[in-house]
């Protein structure tokens, strides 16, 4: 590696010496050129200048100067380039780089190149024209030479990438650099050394006088280039710093060796059991080494690693040793992609391992006296092991010993012994143990006890005393004990010479509890524990041990082990005699029996006893006994008593005696159910053997045993019934049977069921002030006194209370109202309600139809309806009335019969109850026809009744009437009032009022529109005011409504009769003070002066432009039906008078009329200096609700004809200009032709379409 790095050293001084000398040889042939032509120059042009340009060279971009200093001054001078005269003009035009610069007058014209170029690369003169103070003139000529540095330097493989190489084999590198003066030089650097084999070539550039350098090296890599910069580097005299790029060597050489790092100092001896960790560690190789391990050739799974900044591999081995690994390889092996073979090392186990068992062969039981002879067994170990004899803590000698070839390569021991069994050695241990140098912490062993067999000394057993009283029932406990024996002796317990054992029956009492054979010290013992009970009484028990025994007897006394009724008969009927005889079985000491019936003694007659088991004694006693019906299921005791036991044991016989079926006392006979529930008729019979069947008649017909849908026969012979209903109430019959005979027995079942409103006349009607009675007659069970009542339904189905002039009374099912002198008011819905106490109760509904004469709605004293009479426009009259029975409209205009033969005219007939409606629509009115008094007549049977309605032009509304206050603050007052006609046209209010107390009036609009109470805010407090209300639409106002409202405001300290829910709104400020009213005054009055004829103007052609184009016809707004309660007809259809007229009924949609009261300009409040209206200037009377006739302005507006053009001409309205459209139609009736979704509604003052007529 230092050869190679010297080598590369020298090559790369060469060739810096080398691009020096060419650098110098072409400055020498620049410097020659230029010396010969400045040496020709000198020789040729006279002496003229004071500074004679020089060879000048920059890098591209760089600014240059010419020097040309000329001693004539006045001359004209200019300079050539490559021969090209550029002009004497300091400028240079053409060149806009070029000028000349310095003082003409000194004679300086240097030639300024400002951003040198590759193009400025030339010859050049400085020439002086001929002139009065001298000869022409020419400097010698002079080369600006521009250098270009390289911008770019390509290289292949690719600048800045990675490249993979292989370590010794050989590379190509090329570098190329861009366009450049003078070519520039190439050099390779590889890993920081100068690569001297270089192959150069100098090619033409792009352009004239450029080249480029293109340089090729050859490069063998090595694993110290890994990782490593191979630099290209291209230097040129423009530039300051060479041109750098570089790729990066990624060189991928074989690893080195592996090393396996034994732990300790003996390579290869192991211990079997021992965890074996062995690191193999490889240093180098790129890529990093791949690493396994092998075990005698076969393949180990194992992990690796690697250290990339290290550049090492490691893997460790983790395994642990067994005995079967003794002589085994294990490999560790290297290598990588670039590899030319595997790099192994390897390691043999010597492995240690000790006997994996110490086994003895033979018996270690035996008689005492006699020859035991065992044999002794290692397992395989390595290295071999000793073998030696222990009993207890004495060593044996062995008889004989032999070392075998074992497994893995180690080896077997074997030791045979022969000794003589003694009892004192009984139980010690015997022991073979395995020992050797090489495991001196480790003990290898077998034992075995020793068992000398020899008999017991003594048996004897424990318990009650001979012949002592034990009651049954008692715990006896019995313990049999033995002395010594080997093998431990097995005690063993008979009940007379039977072997007692611990039976189990499931469902019986532990009685025997035997235990186990127990050892203290020298002694066994075995305890029998038994509850006492007859079968031990003077039985014999007897614990044997080998050919040892022991025995002892119980005394046991016991009551009567059975205790059995006997009888002659079992099958009995009424007057049958049976003779029942009792039995004791056993017992000890002997019983004395006795009998009753029911608690009743009887007297016996004694028996003659038989043999007794369990050696006890026996007793029999007899009885005689009269049997009846009443007798079954009766209960015969017998008792057997012991006084010396203090016990009684009794038996009992059932008696069972066959007769017919019986009824008993407590038989129910009526049942009661409610209807749609259940029934249970009982059944109380009595019968041996119980009945064979039940059958149930009902009217005749028997009911199905089986059971139906909805009724079942229970077990008992009851019958139970669901869903009962009024069919299912009457009389039942049971015929109950048995094999002993028949009975019958009745029970009737009561439905009750609620009731249910047969008959109930609906409508009743009557006259006014005449009688009738409402009749509910109705089918319920039970029928109860006072179970009828009556409601009156209101208009919101709340019960009302009757009147006193109505009687309700009922008679059985039948339940009357009666009414006297009826009302109007009494007309309605009633109902008619049934209880009796059978959920639920009936309802009924009935109407109560009051018939009286038609009674027609009067708003006012004459009804107005305003339409437009353009015969374009339409007019509905409303006629409402009440009546019963139906009413019949008729209609007139100025009293002459209106013809609704006339397709203008459309009636259309409404009836909801007692309320009637007529619609008269009258299409395209006129106003020289329609404008008249109409007149609707209502007529029934009973009478008739009519209302005058005047069909009017639009025009202003009338004032509002009935102002009076409602509430009052001190700061302000609640209003209510009537709303007068409004005119055809949606109307709104506004308050004028005034301070009595100070000059002027306010203003305030009512919000919302169409409200009539408002609350006026903004008063002080103990002040008096004069209220006015008045109402306006969008012809105009109606004037004050009265002579105006005299209020006074409460002080502040007075209570208030202001509605809480109404808090006072935002109080506005006042007038800043009253000295400045009359001044105000005075101002205002001038203006008004001064602009009153405008401000005239300005109004009647705004009101004559509003009329022209917004009035139409005006619907009134009907109102909703109100509910009625003297309902005649919910639906009635009545026949068409003609063709025009027509009635439908409450199911058809109801009227709507149209109102305007939703369409409401926006009205601020004001203050004004005098009590004048907005836009009039005339004197105006208080008495007066306007300044001049009604009409008279709307006649103004027939103008004639060819006059409708200045009607419509546009009004200059100053501040006040609301942009009124302008129209400029020829046909006055154009400006009706406009449909509705050209207005604009955002205009306050604006009309809807359906409102612009003709006005009259």
């Amino acid at each position: 590696m230092g050869s190679v790095g010297a080598s590369g050293g020298a090559s790369g001084l060469a060739l810096t010496a080398l691009q020096t000398l060419n650098r110098a040889a072409l400055l020498l042939t620049v410097l020659l050129k230029a010396g010969l032509a400045q040496s020709q120059m000198k020789a040729l042009v006279p002496r003229g200048f004071w500074a004679l340009p020089e060879n000048v060279t920059v890098v591209e971009g760089a600014p240059a100067v010419l020097r040309c200093g000329v001693s004539a001054p006045g001359s004209t001078v200019q300079w050539a380039k490559d021969g090209l005269l550029l002009g004497p003009d300091p400028r240079i035009p053409g060149f806009p780089r070029y000028h000349l610069e310095g003082d003409p007058a000194r004679g300086e014209f240097h030639l300024y190149i400002a951003a040198c170029d590759l193009s400025d690369d030339a010859e050049y003169e400085c020439q002086v024209g001929r002139s009065e103070t001298g000869p022409e003139l020419v400097a010698p000529t002079v080369i600006l030479s521009v250098l270009v540095p390289p911008k770019v330097l390509q290289m292949s493989p690719e600048a800045g990438s990675s490249v993979t190489w292989v370590a010794g084999q050989e590379y190509e590198v090329s570098c190329v650099t861009g366009d450049a003066k003078p070519a520039p030089d190439i050099t390779f650097l590889q890993s920081g050394q100068t690569i001297s084999d270089i192959s150069t070539d100098v090619n033409a550039g792009s352009q004239e006088k450029l080249f480029t350098t293109e340089a090729t090296v050859r490069v063998v890599p090595q694993s110290s280039d890994n990782g490593q910069l191979l630099v290209c580097q291209g230097s040129s005299p423009a530039l300051d710093t060479p041109l750098k790029v570089s790729i990066t060597m990624n060189v991928l050489f074989p690893p080195g060796p592996p090393i396996i790092e034994w732990p300790g100092l003996d390579e290869g001896h192991v211990r079997a059991g021992q965890s074996l960790e062995l690191p193999c560690v490889v240093q180098g190789g790129n890529p990093p080494a791949t690493l396994q391990w092998l075990k005698n050739g076969q393949l180990m799974p194992t992990p690796w690693g690697t250290e990339h900044t290290q550049a090492v591999a490691r893997s460790v081995l983790v395994m642990t040793v067994r005995p079967e690994d003794h002589g085994a390889w294990l490999s560790c092996e290297a290598y990588n992609s670039v590899s030319t073979g595997t790099q192994e090392r390897r390691v043999k186990l010597q492995v240690t391992f000790p006997p994996s068992a110490v086994v003895i062969l033979g018996s270690v039981s035996q008689a005492e006296n006699k020859n035991i002879t065992l044999c002794c067994i290692s397992k395989s170990s390595r290295p071999r092991v000793l073998l030696r004899w222990w009993l207890g803590w004495r060593q044996l000698t062995p008889t004989e010993e032999t070392v075998m070839e074992g497994l893995h390569g180690g080896h077997i021991s074997m030791s045979n012994l022969t000794f003589l069994a003694r009892r004192e050695d009984n139980g010690l241990s015997l022991t073979c143990e395995a020992f050797s140098e090489a495991f001196t912490r480790e003990t290898f062993k077998k034992s075995l006890t020793l068992s000398v067999k020899y008999p017991a000394q003594k048996l004897w057993i424990e318990g009650p005393l001979e012949g002592q009283r034990l009651r049954a029932g008692t715990r006896v406990r019995l313990v049999c004990l033995a002395v010594g024996g080997n093998p431990e002796p097995s005690l063993t317990w008979l009940k007379d010479s039977r072997t007692v054992t611990e039976p189990r029956p499931p469902q019986e009492p532990r009685r025997v509890q035997l235990g186990s054979v127990e050892k203290s010290g020298n002694t066994f013992s075995r305890e029998l524990v038994l509850i006492a009970g007859p079968s031990d009484n003077r039985a014999k028990f007897t614990c044997k041990a080998g050919q040892l025994s022991s025995s002892t007897q119980l005394v046991v006394q016991f009551p009567p082990t059975n205790l059995t009724i006997l009888a002659n008969s079992s099958a009995l009927r009424p007057g049958d005699v049976v003779n029942l005889t009792c039995v004791s079985v056993s017992s000890n000491p002997a019983v004395n029996l006795s009998w009753d019936k029911e608690g009743e003694s009887l007297d016996g007659v004694p028996a003659r006893p038989r043999s007794a088991p369990y050696k006890g004694f026996a007793a029999a006693r007899s009885v005689l006994l009269q049997v009846s019906s009443r007798d079954h299921s009766h209960r015969l005791t017998c008792r057997a008593h012991s006084a010396e036991l203090r016990e009684t044991v009794s038996a009992v016989y059932h008696l069972n005696v066959l007769y017919r079926p019986e009824s008993l006392g407590e038989q129910v006979l009526v049942v009661t159910a409610v209807e749609q529930g259940e029934a249970l008729l009982p059944v109380s019979m009595s019968a041996n053997p119980a009945p064979e069947a039940f059958n149930w008649t009902f009217c005749g017909y028997r009911l199905s045993p089986a059971g139906g849908p909805r009724h079942r026969i229970l077990s008992g012979g009851a019958l139970q019934l669901w869903n009962v209903t009024r069919a299912d109430d009457g009389l039942y019959q049971l015929h109950c049977q048995n094999s002993e005979g028949t009975a019958e027995v009745f029970v009737r079942l009561d439905v009750h069921y609620a009731p249910i409103i047969r008959t109930l006349r609906d409508p009743t009607e009557v006259d006014v002030g005449g009688s009738v009675e409402i009749v509910c007659s109705v089918d319920a069970n039970p029928i109860l006194p006072g179970m009828f009542s009556w409601e009156k339904l209101g208009e919101e189905e709340e019960d009302q209370s009757l009147d006193d002039n109505m009687e309700d009374t009922s008679k059985g099912s039948i339940g009357y109202l009666k009414i006297h002198s009826a009302n109007l008011a009494q007309a309605g819905a009633y109902q008619c309600i049934v209880d009796n106490g059978v959920a639920p109760p009936a309802r009924g509904l009935v109407r109560l139809v009051v018939r009286f004469a038609p009674q027609v709605e009067h708003p006012t004293t004459v009804s107005k309806v305003a339409a437009a009479g353009d015969s374009t426009s339409s007019a509905t009259l409303h006629c409402r009335a009440r009546g019963v029975p139906n009413i019949i409209f008729t209609w007139t205009k100025n009293g002459v019969p209106l013809d609704l033969q006339d397709p203008r005219y459309t009636e259309h007939t409404y009836h909801q109850g007692g309320v009637h409606s007529s619609l008269l629509t009258i299409a395209n009115v006129s106003a020289a026809q329609d404008y008249a008094l109409f007149t609707c007549t209502a007529t029934n049977p009973l009478g008739s009744d009519h209302i005058n309605i005047q069909l009017v032009s639009i025009s202003r509304p009338d004032p509002p009437s009935g102002v009076k206050v409602v509430s009052m603050t001190p700061h302000s007052v609640g209003l209510e009032w009537k709303p007068g006609f409004d005119g055809g046209l949606p109307q709104r209010f506004r308050v004028r009022y005034e301070d009595l107390g100070a000059p002027g009036y306010f203003y305030m609009d009512v919000l919302p529109p169409q409200a009539t109470t408002f609350i006026l805010t903004g008063l002080q407090p103990s002040t008096r005011y004069k209220i006015w209300l008045m109402a306006s639409n969008a012809l105009g106002d109606s004037g004050l409504a009265d002579k105006g409202t005299h209020v006074s405001t409460p002080g502040l300290d007075q209570p208030s009769g202001e509605p809480g829910h109404q808090p006072p709104t935002e109080q506005p400020a006042r007038p800043p003070g009253l000295p400045m009213l009359p001044m105000l005054f005075a101002v205002g009055s001038l203006l008004l002066l001064s602009n009153a004829s405008c401000i005239g103007g300005f109004v009647w052609k705004w009101r004559q432009r509003q009329l022209a184009e917004r009035i139409s016809e005006k619907t009134e707004a009907g109102s909703e039906e109100d509910r009625v309660g003297n309902d005649y007809e919910d639906s009635q259809l009545s026949g068409d008078r003609d063709t025009q007229s027509s009635s439908v009924s409450k199911a058809d949609v109801e009227p709507y009329y149209h109102s305007m009261r939703d369409w409401s300009p926006q009205l601020p409040p004001m203050l004004e200096e005098g009590p004048y209206p907005r836009g009039f200037t005339g004197p105006v009377d208080e008495g007066m609700p306007f300044a001049g006739p009604l009409y008279d302005e709307v006649g103004r507006l027939y103008a004639p004809s060819g006059t409708w053009g200045a009607l419509y001409d546009e009004v200059q309205m100053g501040s006040y200009d609301h942009h009124w459209p302008e129209r400029k139609d020829e046909d006055p009736r154009g400006i009706y032709d406009q449909v509705a979704g050209d207005l604009d509604h955002s205009e306050p003052d604006s009309l809807p379409f359906e409102l612009r007529g003709h006005l009259v």
